[in-house]
């Protein structure tokens, strides 16, 4: 059975669309299909979904992993949305032919492959031991406390005291096991390399990035918003949800990450946000999606959340479909 992998990179880079098409080309030179790419001057990030087989997103990951240590310096970065490295965020996703132990396991290959090029590595999600461990508790303080090192307050002191200090390349021994590289500290940083950062790797299942834009309403409004919506303030499970003022673009969103939209309809979060929107006199402008559009977000449904920019060619379960057909006659129809 043919075996697919989407991966859904994000890089601390949004105003050069030469280095988003440089990643994308790493994927594409891997042989992988690229799905999408977006880039956002605010947040100052961008993002590519990619697919292919185990193999290919590998080494295109591990590419784009070596163009972002090559030409993003954060220290210099400035933008709204968290972040800790060049390459933020790197998660790999089971499609077709692979399950999630399979998804993790790819994901420890790459993380190690990360780690040789000297970038220390956070793994999440399925791939962290304990499973489960989210990003927040990684990113929390950003890449300037991970730069800071223990000292650097009580941000750097909550990651080693989580036991993700004491590392070899920066990879956690327990969640990767024995990797014959120099230690973190032989690199001249124990959290973060002085200019990459850091990057988290992980597998999950397929998940809903989304930005909901807004008007009519304070900043202050929106954030609570979005701490009555998020779950970790009572709200939807699975959502995790942010307020962030994209001054350049004179817009306000509430950026969204739902990591489980068949369990929590999408669309109900959204009518939700609406009506909250709508009590305080405002209106809900429209949707962003990142990425692909799940399942869950058939036409109708994004008709009904405003998504801009939709089409078919938007649509996960087509593309993988589509890439089947490519490869193996015998796949068009399957489950993906």
């Amino acid at each position: 059975m043919t075996e697919v992998v989407e991966t859904v990179p994000n890089f601390s880079e949004g105003r050069d669309p030469e280095f988003v098409a440089a990643a994308a080309a790493a994927f594409t030179d891997a042989g992988c299909e690229v799905l999408h790419t977006t880039m956002d001057p605010d947040h100052h990030r961008s993002v590519i979904t990619a697919i292919g087989s185990p193999a290919s997103v590998e080494d295109g990951a591990v590419a784009a992993a070596a163009l972002a240590l090559e030409r993003i310096d954060m220290r210099r970065h400035r933008g709204v949305h968290p972040r800790i490295g060049a390459l933020d965020v790197l998660p790999f996703v089971p499609l077709h032919g692979i399950d999630m132990a399979g998804a993790a396991a790819l994901a420890h290959r790459a993380a190690a492959r990360i780690a040789r090029l000297g970038i220390p590595v956070y793994l999440y999600g399925a791939a962290s031991e304990p499973r489960g461990r989210g990003l927040a508790s990684v990113r929390r303080g950003g890449f300037e406390a991970l730069a800071a090192g223990p000292a650097g307050g009580r941000a750097a002191a909550d990651l080693h005291g989580r036991g993700l200090g004491r590392a070899t390349a920066g990879l956690h021994e327990g969640d990767v096991g024995r990797v014959p590289e120099p230690s973190a500290e032989a690199h001249g940083h124990l959290f973060a390399h002085p200019t990459a950062g850091a990057a988290c790797v992980g597998a999950r299942e397929v998940l809903l990035a989304w930005n909901v834009d807004i008007e009519g309403v304070a900043l202050a409004a929106a954030r609570c918003i979005a701490a009555d919506v998020r779950e970790a303030g009572g709200g939807f499970a699975g959502l995790r949800a942010l307020a962030l003022l994209l001054r350049g673009q004179n817009r306000l969103q509430i950026a969204m990450n739902l990591e489980n939209p068949a369990a929590t309809d999408p669309l109900t979060v959204f009518r939700t946000i609406e009506r909250r929107v709508r009590d305080l006199g405002g209106r809900v402008a429209g949707t962003e999606v990142i990425g692909m559009l799940p399942d869950q977000v058939p036409p109708e449904t994004a008709r009904r959340m405003r998504v801009r920019d939709w089409s078919e060619d938007r649509v996960l379960r087509r593309r993988v479909q589509s890439y089947l057909a490519t490869r193996s006659p015998a796949g068009v129809g399957q489950e993906t």
